[in-house]
């Protein structure tokens, strides 16, 4: 079974510009990129009546960007590879490109951005490629700079391929730790081909998730996606910090086992769960 791209290496050296210029020439690639990056602005549910200034995170050759274009919004894009970087300039895209590693944080002012677009980038950073690489130190880093970055009530809709169930729980607790509400909206769960995860991240405030595409039934949206919330912020000291036994406590405390280079064990579902008492 083939590995996927981001089990192969790094996304700087994996990009290469054989890689680059073969991925932005394969038209079925082009095709699904075009689609992912239709769906992903439609989720941004951006008002019709302005020209709006988005990001669009692992950016590549530019392939998302040329549908930003052609809806009339204007873009900058940021991406780990020069060599992807190279393919679109050479493409002349209208919007600006920006060597960067989503990792260390999105370098832009605060509020510049009016929505965030990301197409299969996000899941290259629960990888460690590095010795210094903790997954979700830099997921949090990003999230804390990417949510800086956007106006206050707009949103971030971040297309990814989450390997398993883990990722996705990291992944989404990075992003409400940076201070995001919503969840991820999956589109036709059902089919093991055609099935997309989107995380639909709101700055600021609170909105309605969308409903996932392709599901047969109300009911069966409704289990399509996944919600989160920041609520559980109230139960924080006045120092800020997580009341001690609490599971935000743990799961801090595991975290920071894990940067010490420790073995602790996953997180799951039942973390800090209190335990019902034997009789």
């Amino acid at each position: 079974m083939a590995k996927r791209p981001e089990q192969r290496g790094p996304p700087e050296f994996f990009y290469n510009e054989t890689e680059a210029r073969k991925y932005t020439q394969n038209s079925r690639m082009i095709e699904i990129q075009s689609q992912m990056s239709e769906r992903a602005v439609e989720l941004l549910c951006l008002p019709e009546d302005q020209a709006c200034y988005l990001l669009d995170v692992g950016c590549g050759s530019g392939l998302s960007g040329d549908y930003i274009s052609e809806q009339g919004y204007h873009w900058v894009g940021i991406d780990i590879s020069p060599a992807m970087l190279d393919v679109a300039v050479d493409r002349e895209v209208e919007g600006d490109v920006l060597l960067g590693d989503m990792g260390q944080g999105i370098p832009f002012r605060p509020g510049t951005f009016d929505g965030c677009i990301s197409i299969s980038a996000l899941q290259w950073l629960c990888n460690a490629d590095k010795k210094t690489h903790s997954p979700p130190r830099r997921l949090y880093c990003f999230f804390s700079s990417l949510y800086s970055a956007l106006s206050r009530g707009s949103r971030a809709v971040l297309q990814l391929y989450p390997e398993n169930s883990e990722q996705l729980e990291l992944i989404t607790a990075q992003a409400m730790k940076a201070g995001f509400t919503g969840g991820m909206v999956v589109d036709y769960p059902n089919s093991a081909k055609a099935k997309k995860f989107f995380l639909c991240l709101f700055a600021g405030t609170s909105g309605v998730l969308p409903k996932g595409l392709g599901a047969e039934c109300s009911e069966k949206q409704d289990s399509s996606h996944a919600t989160f919330t920041n609520q559980r912020i109230r139960f924080r000291d006045a120092k800020g910090k997580s009341a001690k036994k609490s599971k935000d406590w743990i799961l801090e405390k595991k975290e920071r086992r894990r940067r010490q280079g420790k073995e602790v064990r996953a997180d799951t579902k039942f973390s800090g769960r209190k335990r019902r008492p034997h009789f």
